[in-house]
């Protein structure tokens, strides 16, 4: 009798404990128009930094750059895994690059995001394995308009697919095994910055025979339950033909570049869905694609065709429903302009990559206030030699403090993130009864530098935690307070600058007076980095 009731015990607290390891990976968690990445059931946003292509290829080499990564305030480095490195021979794999990865990041305190470099690198396949390389036959290239082979495998082969696909299957397998308990791993990228160069569309057999067909029913259904809300570009194409639901690529989108790239995005987001569903099905971490932006004024295959561009958007999320998100590496300028892409329809903002400079720490305060943004990343973290001294350190051991206060806020819509300029100075917002203008700090006579020709980039996160408490982070930044009230004025009651310690505010300074031009506004001068806690009133 007792064991009868013991073994069902036995079951419901194994069910639990099964229960409450899978919600305690890591996962994308919709809240309202807002998503968040949980770590550890918690929400979580990357101050991160990646490494450049080759450091993660050398344990010794890495050695050094830890400590570096630890002095610039990192939660997460983003890191590559070689396929060339991981599986040398065929069936024979050799994890012990990931596994100092995820040793050493346990050992900082830090969170990993691994980089499948598998069939594509920026287009190419230069990290495949010698074995797929030297095997053509097996392993087939692209082939160009003009018929050149570029070192590309070609997304219409299934030997190409099939070999990628156990490698990543093994990666997943291996860091379910090492990391199913500790979760430093908390999200994977596959392949990397995903197209095809030297032609809008490969012309190999294969792919000549593909674009010939009809196109598959993934699709049409797709535009068709979509139709109101494709993105502008695809839904201006598909018009122009009279909203086709039948016939080849050409009958459904025209005789034009465009189209070559439509195709092409839809096969590299086919391939990649397999690869991703694969792995997901042994361990199913967070996944996204990266996007190398296309060049003003370039043509598909100049810049890398097909790949998870925002005009591409619906191909990839008919194509590659598994993956979860879109993600673009940022190196040109207009940062707002290509964020907001990215954004339009209430996706997650996730950036793996961005140029690594000194105005990174503004757009950082501007990405996580303004947008649902879920990573901000310099490129090549480690080639600075004074991390302690790099803005985005600086920036990063303030959003850190108020990270808990952002994904708290933020689904409330009570974050605001500015980014300010010399062609931007002011911009206002609405919050509650008070009108909040935020300038550049140059725009104020006395301020050092304001006759200077170049203005740098500052910016801030605002995050009001009740009708009359404001806190404001940032860097160059001045915000004066208007009551929306009739009649009213607002007034400031207080400022303290402060840190937060273990969640808990700490006030330091108190800073009316001059700090605040006698209750005129909040200040945050250049070169400063600072949270400031503002209480207002009305008379």
């Amino acid at each position: 009798m007792k064991r009868a009731i013991f073994f069902p015990a036995i079951i419901f607290f194994s069910l639990l404990n099964a229960s409450a390891q899978t919600s305690s990976m890591p996962q994308l968690v919709k809240r309202g128009h807002y998503t968040q990445l949980l770590v550890n059931g918690k929400p979580y946003l990357i101050f991160g930094g990646e490494l450049g292509n080759s450091s993660a290829s050398s344990n010794a080499y890495m050695r050094p750059i830890w400590p570096k990564l630890k002095e610039m305030n990192l939660n997460t480095v983003i890191a590559p895994v070689y396929w060339e490195l991981m599986e040398p021979a065929e069936g024979e794999f050799d994890f012990s690059l990931v596994d100092s990865l995820i040793e050493n990041a346990r050992l900082n305190n830090m969170k990993l995001v691994l980089l499948w470099f598998g069939s594509w690198k920026n287009s190419m396949s230069c990290y495949a394995p010698a074995w797929v390389k030297t095997n053509i036959e097996r392993c087939p290239r692209v082939l160009t308009k003009d018929g050149v082979s570029e070192e590309i495998l070609t997304p219409f082969n299934k030997n190409n697919l099939e070999a990628d696909k156990k490698a990543f299957v093994k990666l997943m397998q291996h860091i379910k095994q090492v990391d199913d308990k500790q979760n430093t791993v908390i999200a994977i990228q596959v392949e990397n910055e995903i197209g095809m160069l030297g032609s809008a569309r490969s012309y190999d057999e294969a792919a000549n025979a593909a674009f010939d067909k009809p196109v598959p029913g993934q699709l049409i259904n797709y535009l068709q339950k979509n139709k109101d809300s494709l993105t502008p570009e695809i839904d201006s194409i598909w018009k122009e033909n009279g909203f086709r639901t039948s016939g080849n690529w050409e009958n459904i989108f025209g005789k034009n570049l465009e189209t070559e790239e439509i195709f092409t995005a839809w096969n590299y987001a086919r391939y990649v869905n397999e690869i991703t569903t694969a792995g997901k099905s042994v361990y199913d971490l967070p996944m996204y694609v990266n996007t190398a932006l296309n060049r003003p004024g370039w043509k598909p295959g100049q810049y890398p065709s097909g790949g998870p561009l925002p005009h591409l958007r619906d191909i990839w999320k008919a194509g590659a429903p598994e993956i979860d998100m879109l993600a673009p590496d940022i190196y040109f300028p207009d940062f707002q302009h290509w964020c907001d892409l990215y954004t339009r329809f209430s996706d997650p903002l996730f950036i793996p990559e961005i140029r690594f400079e000194k105005e990174d720490a503004a757009k950082a305060f501007f990405a996580f206030g303004h947008y649902n943004c879920l990573s901000f990343s310099p490129f090549s973290i480690e080639s600075t030699e004074h991390p302690e001294e790099e803005p985005i350190a600086k920036a990063y051991h303030i959003l850190r403090q108020i990270s808990p206060l952002i994904t708290k806020y933020q689904p409330e819509g009570k974050v605001s993130g500015f980014l300010l300029s010399k062609d931007s100075l002011s911009q206002s917002i609405t919050v509650g009864d008070y009108q909040l203008t935020v300038k550049h700090d140059f725009t104020l006579p006395w301020s050092s530098g304001s006759r200077e020709g170049e203005w740098p980039l500052t910016g801030c996160t605002i995050i009001a935690v009740a009708s009359n408490e404001f806190y404001v982070a940032g860097t160059g930044v001045v915000v004066s307070f208007k009551s929306t009230i009739h009649g009213k004025r607002a007034g400031i009651l207080s400022v303290d600058d402060g840190s937060f310690e273990d969640g808990k505010w700490i006030a330091g300074r108190r800073m009316n007076g001059d700090q605040d031009n006698q209750g005129r506004y909040v200040r945050i001068p250049i070169n400063d980095y600072d949270i400031q806690r503002v209480k207002l009133y009305q008379y």
